[in-house]
């Protein structure tokens, strides 16, 4: 079953190895449809990962609220948040060692994930085998991990994360590390997924190319949304506290401090720069 997520006001705050206090999401506001398919995009250090992270129950936010579907994240215990990560999230992380059991072969991996479904469920989830051949690894499927090169790992992780047809895919950089043949076998099965049980997509990913194969895009910036890309065209993103991230390609010339007019010109904004 799809689901949606929700984010409301998200702000996350961690101590740094110098003990300082850094802002890494500043009151982030995200809604994602359920079966809808999103990218993350921007620079490293805009926060697309932590909220990746938060949004996988592996972390809590300093503030704000997340939801998936209609459960409240920060409401559930260690216990429930563990079972529903196990079940109702797939997350694939950056580092596919992250995501895996060394000591076991790639199908065994997949078998382990699917576990935490209950066993009358189990028989609509995809095959081991399948779900392996469908990334090229039909046959690595029994080989040790430590046999496999860090981009057949990295498809090894994907097929973890999408073993029990989550309700949700969270995925940091999920072509990292892949030639093009591998990279299009990888986006392939998040169509299928998504296609096939509806299961709603977040991606964080600095490939453009990913971007556009899923059809929307977030751009973040400082910890905040700041743009979206919809059918091929950018739009500016207006914050619950009137925020707006000018575009990227304005930033050179109009630095912070710029003054800017903006006025309503019957039904349309019109904006200009205050000349200095």
């Amino acid at each position: 079953m799809s689901l949606s997520v929700q984010c409301d006001g998200v702000v996350h705050i961690y101590r740094a190895s110098d003990g300082a206090d850094v802002v890494a999401l500043r009151g982030v506001d995200l809604e994602v449809r359920a079966g809808e398919r999103v990218a993350l995009i921007g620079p490293s250090g805009s926060g697309k990962s932590t909220l990746l992270t938060l949004l996988s129950g592996l972390l809590r936010p300093s503030a704000g609220r997340l939801r998936i579907g209609t459960t409240d994240l920060g409401s559930l215990d260690e216990r429930a948040l563990l079972r529903f990560r196990a079940t109702g999230v797939g997350t694939l992380l950056q580092g596919a060692g992250r995501n895996l059991l060394p000591y076991a072969t790639p199908e065994q991996n997949v078998r382990f994930a699917q576990q935490a479904t209950r066993r009358r469920a189990r028989r609509t989830l995809p095959r081991p085998a399948d779900l392996l051949d469908s990334l090229g690894l039909a046959e690595l499927r029994h080989r040790p991990l430590g046999a496999l090169s860090a981009g057949e790992q990295q498809r090894v992780a994907l097929a973890v994360a999408v073993a029990n047809a989550p309700g949700v895919l969270l995925a940091d950089e999920p072509t990292s590390s892949l030639d093009h043949r591998y990279r299009e076998q990888v986006l392939d099965l998040i169509d299928l997924i998504n296609t096939a049980f509806g299961t709603t997509v977040v991606v964080v990913t600095h490939d453009p190319e990913v971007g556009d194969r899923l059809g929307r895009t977030v751009s973040m910036r400082d910890g905040r949304v700041g743009a979206e890309g919809r059918r091929g065209e950018l739009y500016s993103v207006v914050g619950k506290d009137g925020s707006v991230h000018i575009p990227d390609q304005l930033l050179a010339d109009w630095p912070a401090g710029t003054l800017v007019r903006i006025e309503d010109a019957g039904g349309d904004l019109r904006i200009s720069r205050e000349p200095s």
